[in-house]
């Protein structure tokens, strides 16, 4: 994929603890039209998100403190995508991550051209998102849930629900056909924005996080083809 074109790049925040990966990543950021901003652990990563990065790629095991609560303090500060590098598969640790904030995740060893990908996706995603909110819509009732697209906020049997953005995202593209089963294809290309969505967990984690927070019982799963919202 060619590098970005616009005059005013896109600011990348990469923090890992690895220097070689992190020279990697930068360089390889660097190439595709990115400026990018280095941290090497949990205390620079927090200093620097204060400057308002476009976008994080953010190593899960750091020194001082973890990614997790990076995150934490990113996101308690403004909403940023956040993209996790991890070592681990253990799911406890991509839910904590997933419902502090963080939007996506890939797990070394990673290929250049996937991490790239997924940038460009979340990237892509979050535009998309402000264009949405741009245009009023009204609330959606569905059963007990109140969606309101413009303001991006759910209310469940009357109570604030406090999703992440991409939650709200997922969330939004299964209140769109009520009932329906929603290929996992259909849903990874239209709420994260993959071209090629191949195989991948990461649309199973951030369902069962999103079905912590509204109800196991809200989000069928088909096994095999994808999953619907029930009302």
């Amino acid at each position: 994929m060619p590098p970005a074109t616009t005059s005013a790049p896109h600011t990348l925040l990469v923090v890992e603890d690895d220097p070689v990966i992190n020279a990697a990543l930068t360089d390889r950021l660097v190439a595709e039209g990115f400026r990018v901003v280095q941290a090497g652990d949990g205390p620079g990563a927090a200093a620097h998100a204060e400057h308002g990065p476009d976008l994080v790629v953010l190593d899960l095991m750091l020194p001082g403190f973890d990614g997790i609560e990076v995150c934490r303090r990113i996101q308690a500060e403004r909403p940023v995508p956040v993209l996790m590098l991890t070592a681990r598969v253990d799911e406890t640790d991509l839910l904590v991550g997933l419902g502090v904030g963080a939007d996506d995740y890939v797990t070394k060893p990673f290929s250049m051209r996937e991490v790239v990908a997924r940038i460009r996706a979340l990237l892509r995603r979050v535009e998309r998102a402000r264009e949405l909110a741009a245009a009023p819509r009204p609330a959606l009732a569905l059963g007990p849930l109140v969606i309101d697209a413009s303001a991006r906020r759910v209310q469940s049997e009357g109570v604030e629900v406090h999703l992440t953005p991409l939650e709200f995202d997922l969330l939004l593209a299964l209140a769109a056909r009520p009932g329906t089963v929603r290929e996992r294809d259909d849903l990874l290309r239209e709420v994260w924005g993959w071209a090629e969505p191949g195989r991948t967990r990461t649309l199973d984690s951030h369902v069962k996080a999103l079905r912590a927070k509204i109800g196991p019982e809200r989000v069928r799963t088909v096994h095999g083809v994808g999953y619907a919202l029930e009302v």
